[in-house]
């Protein structure tokens, strides 16, 4: 149980990379509070957890996200892990054609995202004496693609934040890390695509990876299990490519 009594909050646990690191957290020992703004399947996830909890969380909420942190606290003594996964990105299309409603959406959910985990998630990991904030980025924030140039923008944000917050909160003995997936089987794959989910553009796509397909939940799950397990206690800073060689 390598993440025995541990308590963690997860944002965006109801589906895709979210949902894949709370199961895999539970499966390790950890409490989990599954933080998402969709209640029917987050419930779903919390409940099939030994020890898991829903609340619903709109990340870009300060009062949404002090909610989560509250609700460990209290019902599990407090919070020793924060995963800022939630995420979303505007359709792939041309830089210039992004409108600005769908600009402030993706560098609210990406990036304000991470500061509010923050605002209200370092001081419960003090209380604690420290702990761990892992960052969901993306290989977009080391090999951008065309098409995503503003969600690319997000995700190197997140990379930058990472190390700045892993220097800054090192004395606290709360470690900073991302995980930098590829293209993944989840429920934004159209969006990435920029169109639908064919075999052939699946194969535009895949022919990019070394390792010849895109990445899984359970990939990200693994790795944030390590990184977030004291098996990792001398690791901060580090952003780690989940991608099947693709930033090679």
């Amino acid at each position: 149980m390598r993440l025995k009594d541990k308590v963690a909050i997860v944002t965006g646990a109801a589906s895709g990379f979210g949902e894949g690191i709370a199961r895999r957290f539970g499966d390790e020992g950890a409490a989990v509070i599954v933080a998402d703004i969709a209640e029917d399947a987050g419930e779903a996830v919390a409940s099939s957890l030994k020890k898991g909890k829903f609340v619903k969380c709109d990340v870009t909420s300060s009062a949404d996200v002090g909610e989560a942190v509250e609700l460990a606290e209290k019902e599990f003594g407090g919070v020793d892990v924060l995963v800022n996964n939630a995420g979303t990105t505007h359709l792939r299309k041309p830089m210039l054609e992004v409108s600005e409603e769908e600009f402030d959406k993706v560098y609210a959910v990406n990036v304000k995202g991470i500061y509010l985990g923050a605002i209200h998630g370092v001081p419960a990991l003090k209380k604690r004496g420290g702990g761990v904030i892992l960052n969901i980025a993306s290989t977009a924030a080391i090999r951008p693609r065309e098409g995503l140039t503003w969600y690319n923008g997000t995700k190197g944000a997140a990379v930058t934040l990472t190390k700045s917050m892993a220097i800054e909160l090192a004395p606290e003995k709360i470690r900073v890390c991302a995980i930098n997936p590829v293209i993944g089987e989840t429920a934004l794959l159209t969006s990435f695509m920029g169109g639908p989910d064919t075999p052939e553009m699946r194969e535009q796509f895949i022919s990019g990876i070394p390792l010849g397909r895109m990445s899984r939940p359970a990939d990200i799950a693994n790795a944030a299990l390590f990184l977030c397990s004291d098996e990792a206690a001398f690791i901060t800073g580090v952003c780690l490519e989940v991608d099947g060689g693709r930033v090679i």
